[in-house]
């Protein structure tokens, strides 16, 4: 099986996305501090992966569902520690 050129680049895009929430994961656990992070950003990302991900289940686009899915996955966790530790740097 060999990949196209566009199959390469989204493959690329799926990776560089999925794999740009890691850092960000990473700071806030380490540092038990979300406070820098943008909640209303976090919740637009959140329902926008939720779109994206609803978008290729309809259209039976497996790598986009798939892709989005894993980035509502991170960008919830993110979410998630901003509500849990989103206030520590205050207190």
């Amino acid at each position: 099986m060999s990949l196209s050129v566009p199959d390469l680049v989204g493959i690329a895009a799926a990776v560089c996305s999925m794999a740009s929430f890691t850092p960000q994961i990473v700071k806030i656990w380490r540092e038990r501090d979300a406070s820098s992070v943008s909640l209303r950003m976090y919740i637009v990302t959140v329902t926008g992966f939720v779109l994206w991900t609803t978008y290729g289940v309809l259209t039976e686009s497996w790598p986009v569902a798939g892709s989005n899915a894993v980035c509502l996955i991170l960008a919830a966790v993110i979410l998630g520690l901003k509500w849990r530790f989103g206030d520590r740097a205050a207190r």
